[in-house]
C-alpha cells in the first residue's frame, strides 16, 4: 500500500509536520486537533512553510519533497560559502559542497517532509554570515573610521532555531564569539593570545534583530504550554540536568557521524586546533564552527537520560544539520597537508595523491548516497504497513467522533477526522505529567497511564503491543486488528495493533 499515488513518508514525524500544517493553513493555529492550540512543533518555521505549500495546487506532499531537494541543493551551495568564509581554496570548497550533496542522511531528508534541509541551510548561511560580519567588527576595531555591515547573522540563526532549537546553541554561541575578541599579547615572547571586551555594538544590533524573530513564537510556547521550550523537551529530555557528560550518549552521536563521514570525522579535531591558532592574528576567523559541532553532543548529553532513549532523533537526524559543518571543519584542519601531498611518478603516470583521497572520499560518499536511499524507501514501507494501514482500517469503520488513542500521531491523525490522544505526550503534554510526573514508584507507568485513559474514556487505542506489553494484556482491551511490519527499521515495534477498550461506544468487528 502507497499513500497519495507513491508519495510516501518515511516518518510518522513528517505526517506530524503535514497535520500541523493543514490546522494552519485552515486557520486554527499552531494545533492537532482543531481548537486545541499545543506547542508540540519544534520547527514552527517549516511548519509555516508547509502551510503555504498546502494552498498550492495538487499535493502538498509532492510540494513538500520538491522543496526539500530545492533546499537540499541550496545547503550545498551554502557549504562552499562557508568553506570558502573559513578561507578554504576554490577546489576544496567545491569538494565540501559535493560531499554535502552526496551525503546520504542530508540527501534522503531532503524528500521527507521534514525541516532538516531548512534548518541546515539556514545555520549554515547564519555561520557563514557569522564569520564575515566578525572579521569586519574586528577590522572595524582596527580602522575606527571603517562602516560595519548591517548585522545579519543572528537574525539567520534565530530563523535556524526556529526550523531546529538545538540552533538556539549556535545562536548563544555566536552572540558570545561577537561580544568577546582574542588580541595577542606582543609585548611578551609567546604573544600569548588574551581575551578582550569587543568595542564593536554591531552583534547587539544583530541580537535585537533576533529577539525579535524568536519572540512570538517564545511567548507562544510560554502562553500555552507554561514553559518557553516546546512540549516535545519534556518527552524526550530529562527533568535533572547533570554537570558530567553522559559518555553513552556521546558513543551514540559519535556512531551517527562515522557512518556519514568515517574519513573526515577525526580531522575535525585538526580544524579545531587550526582555528584556534589563528586566533588573534589577520587570519582569525574565530571558534564558531568548532564550538558548534563539538559543543552540541556536549550539551545534549547534559540533559539526556541517563538510561536513555537519547535524543538523538530517527537516525540520528538531530546531528544532520551539523555534518556540512563536520566537513567543512575537516577539510579546513587538513588543507595545508593536502598542499604538501606528493605527486607519484609510476612510468610515464603521474598520479597526485590529493586527487586520490578527493576521489576516495566521492566514492564513500556515493556508497553513503546508495545505502541512504535502500533506508529510505524501507522506512516509507514501515510507515506505510503500519501506521498509514491503521489509519486507512479505521477510516471504513469509525464514525468521526470516536476518540482515538496512538502512540504514533501523525498519519493517524492526518488520515483521520477523529480528535486523537497522544500516548507519547508532545500534543497531549498531560500525559507526560501522569507518567513521568512525582508519583509513587511502587506503580508502573502503564499503571499510571491506564489511569489516565479511564479519565478520557478513548473509544480505540492504536498501539506497538510490546511497547505497552501491560496494557495490551488488560481486560477489556480486545484487538480487533494487527499490521505486520516486515524487515522494520523506524517503527517502535515489528506490529502495529488496534484495540478496542471498555469504554468504546462503537463497537467494530475484527
Amino acid at each position: 500500500m502507497t499513500h497519495a499515488g507513491g508519495l510516501g513518508m518515511p516518518l510518522d514525524d513528517s505526517w506530524i509536520h503535514l497535520q500541523f500544517a493543514s490546522r494552519l493553513a485552515a486557520g486554527d493555529g499552531l494545533s492537532f486537533n482543531p481548537g486545541e492550540w499545543v506547542t508540540g512543533s519544534t520547527a514552527p518555521l517549516w511548519t509555516a512553510l508547509l502551510a503555504l505549500l498546502s494552498l498550492l495546487p495538487g499535493s502538498v506532499l509532492l510540494w513538500a519533497k520538491l522543496f526539500g531537494a530545492i533546499l537540499h541543493g541550496a545547503c550545498a551551495h551554502a557549504t562552499i560559502g562557508l568553506a570558502r568564509a573559513l578561507g578554504l581554496e576554490q577546489r576544496l570548497a567545491l569538494l565540501a559542497g559535493l560531499l554535502t550533496a552526496l551525503s546520504g542522511w542530508l540527501l534522503w531528508a531532503a524528500p521527507s517532509a521534514m525541516e532538516v534541509p531548512l534548518a541546515t541551510f539556514l545555520m549554515l548561511v547564519g555561520l557563514r554570515l557569522h564569520i564575515e560580519e566578525r572579521r569586519a567588527d574586528l577590522a572595524a576595531m582596527d580602522d575606527e573610521g571603517r562602516a560595519q555591515p548591517l548585522p545579519r547573522s543572528l537574525a539567520a540563526l534565530a530563523l535556524a532555531a526556529l526550523a531546529r532549537p538545538e540552533a538556539m546553541l549556535l545562536l548563544a554561541l555566536a552572540v558570545a564569539e561577537r561580544i568577546v575578541v582574542w588580541r595577542r599579547n606582543t609585548s611578551r615572547p609567546s604573544e600569548t593570545i588574551q581575551p578582550a571586551a569587543s568595542s564593536s555594538t554591531a552583534w547587539l544590533e544583530g541580537a535585537v534583530l533576533a529577539a525579535v524573530v524568536l519572540a512570538p513564537t517564545l511567548i507562544f510556547y510560554r502562553a500555552v504550554g507554561g514553559s518557553w521550550l516546546p512540549s516535545t523537551f519534556a518527552v524526550k529530555g530529562s527533568h535533572d540536568i547533570s554537570w558530567i557528560p553522559n559518555l553513552r550518549y556521546l558513543r551514540v552521536v559519535m556512531d551517527v557521524l562515522f557512518r556519514s563521514q568515517p574519513i573526515l570525522l577525526m580531522a575535525t579535531v585538526a580544524g579545531a586546533l587550526r582555528l584556534l591558532a589563528s586566533l588573534g592574528t589577520k587570519e582569525d576567523r574565530g571558534m564558531l564552527p568548532a564550538l558548534w559541532f563539538f559543543g552540541l553532543p556536549l550539551t545534549y548529553s547534559l540533559v539526556s537520560p541517563a538510561g536513555g532513549p537519547f535524543a538523538v532523533g530517527n537516525f540520528g537526524r538531530y546531528y544532520f544539520p551539523v555534518l556540512p559543518v563536520l566537513i567543512v571543519l575537516a577539510l579546513f584542519g587538513l588543507a595545508p597537508f593536502v598542499r604538501r601531498l606528493p605527486v607519484l611518478a609510476l612510468g610515464h603516470i603521474r598520479i597526485g595523491l590529493a586527487p586520490l583521497a578527493a576521489t576516495l572520499m566521492i566514492g564513500l560518499a556515493l556508497a553513503d548516497a546508495t545505502a541512504g536511499r535502500e533506508r529510505y524507501l524501507r522506512s516509507v514501507s514501515n510507515v506505510e504497513a503500519s501506521d498509514v494501514s491503521a489509519a486507512a482500517w479505521l477510516a471504513d469503520r469509525l464514525p468521526a467522533d470516536a476518540l482515538v488513542a496512538t502512540q504514533d500521531i501523525g498519519a493517524v491523525k492526518y488520515m483521520l477526522p477523529n480528535p486523537v490522544v497522544d500516548l507519547a505526550g508532545i500534543v497531549t503534554p498531560d500525559v507526560v505529567e501522569i507518567v513521568r510526573g512525582p508519583v509513587d514508584p511502587a506503580v508502573h507507568w502503564e499503571q499510571r497511564l491506564l489511569t489516565y485513559l479511564a479519565q478520557r474514556k478513548p473509544d480505540v487505542l492504536v498501539i506497538f503491543p510490546t511497547f505497552y506489553p501491560q496494557i495490551s494484556r488488560t481486560r477489556g482491551f480486545d484487538e480487533v486488528a494487527s499490521f505486520e511490519i516486515p524487515d522494520n527499521i523506524t517503527m517502535a515495534g515489528n506490529r502495529l495493533a488496534i484495540f478496542t477498550t471498555p469504554w468504546n461506544r462503537h463497537p467494530i468487528a475484527p
